[in-house]
Formats: C-alpha cells, structure tokens, sequence
C-alpha cells in the first residue's frame, strides 16, 4: 500500500474534506466522515462518483487507498490538538484491499507509525462489499474490528443494495442511502418501511447512521424510530480540515 503523497499542479492529488456526523438527542458531532476529491491536471477536481467505481475495477485503487489512509491519520492527530470532540474519522477502504492476506499487518502498521488509537478510525466500505464472495473480506473485517477498528456499510437500503447480504458481514455501522430519508412523512407506509430498515440494521448489530437529513423533523422522526445518528445538510456540509475547530470557536464552519 502506497504512502507517499504525490502533488498535482502543487496541490495534493487526493485532498479530503470532512463533515459532521450528529447524535440527533443531543445535536453534538460523534463521528467525522471524509470525502475524498482527486485534483487531476486535465479534468480538474473529481468528486467520488466521478472516479471511485471505475478505480474500484483496477489496481489503483489501493495505492489511492494508501494515500487517503495518510491523510485521514494525519487530520486525526490534528484535530485531536485542536481539541475537536469526536469518537472515529471515517475513511474509505476499498473492497479489494480486503482481499489482501496482509490487510490487518498494513492497518497496524500506519496506525503504529502515525500513533493513532484503533478506535479512532472508521473504515467506511461500498455497498458492493455484500456482492462479495470471496471470504477474505469477511475476515479481514473481523480480524480489524477485534484490533478495535469500526466498519460502516456506505448507501445502506438504496435500491441496489441486497439488504440480506448484511448478515455475512460484521460491520459496526450502517450508513442509510438518502433515499432511504426522502420517504419520510410521504405516508404511513413509507415510515413504516423506514422504521423496518431501522430495525433490521439494529438487528443485525450494525448502527443506522441516516444520511440526506435536511430538516429536524426529519431528525425527530428518525430518533423516534431508534436511529441515533444523521449526517446530511441539518449536521453540516463537507469542509477543508484547516476550518474544523472544536464546538465554539469563532471559525467553527458548522454555525
């Protein structure tokens, strides 16, 4: 797994933005979640859904994994000196890179070389992790997690996704499509069948984190059904590391 940073046009080439993830009782940050952007010298910045399928295909995707995984623990260390109140900054992890039977050796070896606590980090997965069949990544998971690394299933409950396929895979959290969010208030049905989703990924041990929340009703509603924790407008956009400060400080970008 690569490590060395690489510049684009003297800007990094991978350049990772951070939000907010909020437990909807209290309304404070519990989790930080990143969003890579590539600075390439023809198409300019690149967001995820421009590159992150096809680079999953290829190779390149763990030596990508690499240079996000450096960013992610240096922003940690950071932000722990500022003094920024959160449980685990999210990262992610490719599929492919579970595969590999060093995995867990190469984890261990940046969270040693950066001092970073397991729990620190959260390894945030695809949803074609569940068309996985290959049994190394279901081990890999489990070897990580028991170091005291988390895992969060990415677009939970968009119609793509084979919900079933949850029960293989030992993740900590389940991060809900905003699909899932928009049928809220729409009817009857479609809160029963949000709650549903709810419950079976508190079932199966994995915490809803609901995305594409906009508005606190939405929130409440959410609480109410025993979904703890939203991201989305409501808790705040993706911002550069340089402007998050802890809760209170006069260029907190989350006011």
């Amino acid at each position: 797994m690569a490590g060395e940073q690489t510049l684009v046009g003297g800007l990094r080439a991978v350049e990772l933005y951070y939000r907010s993830v909020r437990e909807i009782s209290s309304g404070s940050a519990a989790f930080i979640q990143s969003q890579t952007r590539l600075n390439t010298p023809d198409m300019g910045v690149l967001m995820p859904e421009a590159y992150r399928e096809l680079c999953d295909y290829t190779n390149q995707c763990t030596a990508l994994f690499g240079l996000e995984l450096v960013q992610a623990l240096d922003a940690i260390n950071r932000f722990i000196d500022r003094e920024v109140a959160f449980q685990w900054l999210s990262v992610y992890m490719p599929v492919n890179f579970l595969r590999d039977e060093k995995a867990e050796k190469g984890i261990m070896g940046y969270a040693e070389r950066y001092k970073i606590q397991p729990n620190q980090i959260c390894f945030e997965l695809p949803e074609k992790l569940l068309d996985e069949k290959n049994g190394a990544a279901s081990e890999n998971i489990k070897k990580l997690r028991n170091r005291g690394f988390h895992f969060m299933l990415d677009n939970f409950g968009a119609a793509s996704t084979p919900m079933m396929r949850l029960s293989d895979f030992a993740v900590d959290y389940v991060l809900m499509s905003a699909e899932v969010t928009n049928y809220l208030g729409r009817d009857e049905r479609s809160d029963n069948a949000v709650k549903s989703m709810i419950q079976f990924a508190n079932d199966m041990g994995a915490e809803p984190i609901a995305d594409g929340v906009v508005n606190i009703k939405q929130a409440e509603t959410l609480f109410e059904f025993e979904c703890n924790y939203c991201t989305g407008s409501l808790a705040g956009k993706y911002t550069q590391e340089r402007y998050i400060r802890r809760r209170g400080d006069d260029d907190e970008p989350d006011k």
